[in-house]
C-alpha cells in the first residue's frame, strides 16, 4: 500500500451560502492528494505527461458523512491499496480531526495524446513492482 495525506484548510471560497464545502471541491482535493502521492513515490504527474502519457478519471465516486466547513483544518488522504495493473484505484478519506468527512474513489486509465488506451510506461510498470512487493 501506498499513500499521501494532505492538509487543507477550507477557504471560504470553497463553500456555499451556509459554510459547508460545495461537494465538487473534494474532487479537487483528491487531486492533490493523488498527485502528491504519485509524487513521493517517484511518479510525478509532470513526468509522465511529458513522457506523453495521461492518467484522465474514469470512475468516481464519494460518500458524505458529515459536512466539512469554513476554516476547517482537513486532512486529506489518498491510498493506493492493491498494486494496479492496467487500472488504478485509488481510495481517499477526509477527516477534520478524528471525524471522518467523505470517504470515496476514482479510477483511472493510461492514455496516449490521441486519447487511446496504452500499457502504463515500464518505469510506472517497474516502480509499482517495487513498492508493492
Amino acid at each position: 500500500m501506498i499513500q499521501a495525506k494532505v492538509p487543507i484548510n477550507v477557504r471560504y471560497a470553497e463553500t456555499d451560502q451556509m459554510g459547508v464545502v460545495y461537494h465538487g471541491n473534494y474532487l479537487a482535493w483528491f487531486e492533490v492528494a493523488r498527485t502528491q502521492m504519485f509524487k513521493d513515490v517517484g511518479l510525478p504527474y509532470k513526468k509522465i505527461e511529458a513522457d506523453g502519457y495521461h492518467l484522465p478519471v474514469l470512475e468516481v465516486s464519494l460518500k458524505y458523512h458529515r459536512p466539512a466547513l469554513y476554516d476547517d483544518d482537513l486532512v486529506v488522504t489518498a491510498r493506493l491499496a492493491e498494486k494496479p495493473v492496467l487500472r488504478i484505484k485509488v481510495q481517499y478519506e477526509v477527516h477534520r480531526g478524528d471525524t471522518l468527512l467523505v470517504t470515496g474513489t476514482t479510477m483511472h486509465a493510461f492514455i496516449d495524446h490521441e486519447g487511446r488506451p496504452v500499457r502504463p510506461p515500464p518505469y510506472v510498470a517497474e516502480k509499482m513492482n517495487e513498492v508493492f512487493k
